[in-house]
């Protein structure tokens, strides 16, 4: 079977569905965990969803994306891997494999393997409509080949605008830039209001000055 990113999910975890419990892939990093599958995976462990969150999940950010993954438990402290968090370390089982979640169920040693963790990348991180996460896809498929669906011009189909972004000329901090801007006008605003207010209140002070200094004048002739 050809995965390509159009695969429908079920498809998908059936080609992925022979696990050998062999906790290979599981002794070497954690598995990304979708916001929504965090409160089944709490209430599997009894506890709340955000006691589960800041417990046994780390956040990263990757295409742009904030992303959850699994905590590890290094074997050396001075390795970048280790075992996911819900292997057992005695007899490689998950403790979580009844409700684990998509990562892991479409996480395969056969053939699709590649594919199938594409498929996920393509269908649940990457964000079409987010320039910088276009381009920081595009950066990736420079040293990996992707599935059928999943080049940059497959995401973006209009050839102009997909050009702008991997160029630059559509950055994807637009919005920021806006802000900014309108930031800006506030404290051009803001700053002359108080400039205003300023010159108004020394005014004043001038004005309080030269009618105590001509009411003194004429206490002196009296």
């Amino acid at each position: 079977m050809k995965i390509t990113k159009q695969t429908p999910r079920e498809k998908v975890i059936a080609v992925a569905a022979e696990c050998r419990k062999c906790g290979h892939c599981c002794s070497f990093g954690g598995c990304f965990v979708l916001e929504d599958e965090t409160e089944r995976l709490a209430q599997k462990l009894n506890i709340s969803r955000n006691e589960f969150k800041e417990k046994y999940l780390d956040e990263n950010r990757l295409f742009n994306k904030i992303v959850h993954k699994t905590k590890v438990v290094k074997k050396e402290e001075e390795l970048p891997f280790g075992n996911c968090v819900f292997l057992s370390a005695n007899d490689k089982t998950c403790s979580l494999h009844e409700v684990k979640p998509l990562h892991c169920r479409i996480g395969t040693c056969n053939e699709h393997g590649n594919d199938t963790i594409e498929w996920f990348f393509l269908n649940h991180v990457v964000d079409p409509d987010d320039p910088v996460s276009v381009r920081e896809w595009a950066v990736r498929l420079k040293t990996k080949a992707t599935i059928p669906g999943g080049n940059p011009e497959d995401l973006v189909e209009d050839a102009e605008k997909l050009k702008k972004i991997l160029d630059y000329s559509i950055t994807g901090f637009e919005k920021e830039y806006d802000d900014l801007k309108d930031l800006d006008e506030w404290k051009n605003e803001f700053d002359e209001a108080v400039n205003t207010a300023l010159e108004n209140a020394m005014d004043e002070c001038m004005n309080d000055k030269r009618h105590n200094k001509k009411n003194g004048r004429k206490n002196k002739k009296n």
